[in-house]
């Protein structure tokens, strides 16, 4: 998986780099070199969240000396899983599901960071094709585009109330004029899975570079193991819940009997 992920990496970064050349094929182009903290998030039976930390330079041409640094955008996302959003109306005084659309491929977590708000940074077809904000994101559904946005829009509020959507701007801090830094919150309740960080150039609304690097979340620990062995063998795990419970509630009446 992590190989897959680092070739999905370099995919996306040979592909920007090569819409930029066929773009401007003459002009030269200035350059990231990204990283983040930590490649590997372990998430424990205490784990109240933590922050990430994403950092780079900008590695100026020629031709680019003292035309001004641009501007960075940097976003983390993942993993993509299937939702159901239904809606509730009321009838005859009861409220109930009515409608409901399938989405596939949403990502359960997603932050952006930018120094500057991001309608500045580019044009709006820029931005909506490369998918920069938790507002422009699109999800694949069941039904025609009219009648599911509603229901997309509730998947960013609800996400974004849960702290697993956020657009922070004016988060992306140059330290002098190639060196930048952000950081993003780790909520507790965030999912386990594959994550990717993303790293994006900007100058003049004109996307010059991209990079991105894989990002573990996974669970360690006792919790990891009882995971493990609850999607691996849910039957199982089932009946030894049943079991624990049984033994709980015979303990407590023992010990709390009275003669």
């Amino acid at each position: 998986m992590t190989l897959a992920l680092r070739n999905l990496a370099l995919s996306i970064t040979a592909i920007c780099s090569a819409c930029l050349m066929a773009n401007e094929p003459a002009r030269a182009q200035s350059s990231l070199v990204t990283d983040i903290s930590s490649h590997l998030i372990s998430v424990t039976s205490d784990f109240t969240g933590t922050e990430l930390l994403l950092f780079g330079a900008i590695k100026y041409d020629d031709d680019d000396i003292g035309q001004g640094q641009g501007d960075v955008l940097v976003v983390v996302r993942g993993p993509e899983k299937n939702i159901i959003v239904r809606r509730k109306d009321r009838v005859a005084g009861i409220w109930i599901n009515t409608d409901a659309v399938e989405f596939s491929r949403v990502p359960s977590f997603y932050a952006l960071a930018s120094n500057r708000p991001v309608e500045e940074i580019a044009p709006p077809d820029v931005l909506s094709r490369l998918r920069l904000g938790p507002s422009r994101l699109r999800f694949r559904a069941n039904e025609p585009a009219n009648v599911s946005l509603p229901f997309e829009e509730a998947i960013v509020r609800q996400k974004s109330r849960e702290d697993l959507y956020s657009d922070q701007t004016a988060a992306v801090y140059f330290l002098g004029d190639t060196l930048f830094r952000t950081t993003i919150a780790i909520p507790a309740n965030v999912p386990v899975g594959d994550y990717i960080a993303e790293f994006y150039l900007f100058k003049d609304g004109e996307l010059m570079s991209a990079q991105s690097s894989p990002l573990f979340i996974k669970k360690s620990g006792l919790g990891r193991t009882i995971f493990d062995f609850a999607y691996d063998y849910p039957a199982l795990y089932g009946i030894a819940a049943i079991i624990v419970a049984l033994f709980a509630g015979w303990l407590a009446s023992a010990v709390f009997r009275k003669d």
